[in-house]
């Protein structure tokens, strides 16, 4: 038999209910590591970045001894939230509603009008809740215990299986920044991430710089680990096609791309000319924000759009010049699955799944013995997750 004829092992509810989302943010979200920035998202003393992990907003900070610490982003006076999003050089940090004070070590250091209004308030005794906080291949990370495993324990066994890039070194191009949210619950977003099944077929045209049929995968603790190697005909034209300056580190040997999901929402794609963060971030039980970050070599401004035009000049007569669906590269039409796009190829299946949840017919025939076994192990992780917990 070619399938795998299996019952679901998450049931529709989990993708659409709000109770089970709820549940996932509590015991998910809320218990594992979560990527919250890059390394240079906070350079100087007072730098800050928040990060929701589930029902828990957390804030890390530089202190004035340059040592990164992550706190509970809430005011110890009566929970209100004390920062917004992103922040540079603060001297301190202020409850917006009550001026409540704290130092950038997380010690409460001012109560306006004490004497008064707290004259038994001692605040040598009050710090905000701590959480923890690390850095991992050039990524920030956070994990609302303060008591959390270390991050070399979580990701243990994962580094073997990556790129040799070292993404400090690289650097982020603003125009690379990709921000859209998809319709569709985070756990279809993660799965058609890690769909092996899918590449060759909704990407045919799209991705057709990859070997598809060689590409090796499987799962290193919850994390999914995945490479493939190049095409023989984009190989041998790479220096004609790449649409970035070549990663230094990825000589002949390492060609091909890397393209792990760390449980349960961060992905990495990381290949021939560039380096780049895939972050899914549930919104509700059918919406996801995606947030894709790029760090390339340096180059000047003139470089890189040369390399970009040499790229797209060379692409039509090597690669082909038609889309899978009709449309030609570069033109845009009404329906994005035209578009030349393999990220809007992937929004559109993901939502389309979305939706055929709320169809009373909707079933699952069979799951692809290979391709699919990934998915299979996917679910059966969150399972594992919310029934351990």
């Amino acid at each position: 038999m070619s399938g795998q004829r299996t019952m679901p092992i998450l049931p529709v509810e989990a993708y659409t209910s709000q109770d089970w989302f709820d549940k996932e943010q509590k015991i998910i979200f809320g218990n594992s590591w979560q990527f919250a920035g890059l390394v240079e998202d906070i350079q100087d003393p007072g730098d800050y970045v928040t990060v929701q992990c589930g029902h828990q907003n957390l804030v890390i900070v530089k202190g004035r001894d340059q040592r990164l610490r992550a706190f509970h982003n809430l005011c110890r006076h009566r929970g209100t939230q004390l920062l917004r999003a992103v922040g540079k050089k603060q001297k301190a940090l202020t409850c917006p509603y009550h001026d409540w004070t704290y130092d950038l070590n997380g010690q409460l250091i001012s109560v306006p009008e004490k004497e008064k209004e707290f004259p038994d308030l001692e605040l040598d005794k009050i710090c905000l809740h701590k959480a923890s906080v690390d850095i991992w291949r050039g990524m920030l990370w956070v994990h609302p215990k303060p008591d959390a495993e270390p991050i070399t324990k979580w990701f243990e066994g994962c580094w073997e299986h990556l790129g040799p890039h070292d993404p400090n070194r690289l650097i982020e191009y603003p125009d690379t920044y990709y921000e859209k949210t998809i319709n569709a619950n985070w756990k279809i977003v993660a799965e058609n991430y890690i769909d092996v099944y899918h590449l060759a077929h909704l990407h045919s045209n799209t991705l057709q710089m990859y070997d598809h049929a060689k590409a090796k995968f499987g799962f290193v603790g919850d994390h999914y680990m995945f490479w493939e190697p190049l095409s023989p005909q984009y190989r041998d034209n790479l220096d004609k096609l790449i649409p970035f300056k070549r990663i230094k580190e990825m000589t002949d040997e390492y060609l091909g791309a890397y393209v792990p999901w760390f449980f349960p929402n961060l992905g990495l794609s990381e290949g021939e000319g560039s380096w780049n963060i895939f972050h899914a971030i549930p919104l509700a039980p059918d919406k996801t924000k995606v947030i894709l970050r790029t760090k390339l070599e340096e180059v000047s401004e003139w470089e890189y759009y040369k390399q970009q035009s040499k790229s797209n000049r060379s692409w039509h007569g090597i690669m082909g010049g038609k889309t899978k669906y009709g449309g030609k590269p570069n033109e845009k039409s009404e329906d994005p699955m035209e578009w030349n796009d393999f990220m809007e190829e992937d929004v559109y299946v993901c939502e389309q799944q979305q939706k055929s949840l709320n169809n009373p017919l909707f079933g699952v025939t069979a799951t692809a013995k290979h391709g699919e076994s990934t998915i299979r192990t996917f679910q059966s992780i969150i399972k594992r997750w919310m029934e351990q917990n």
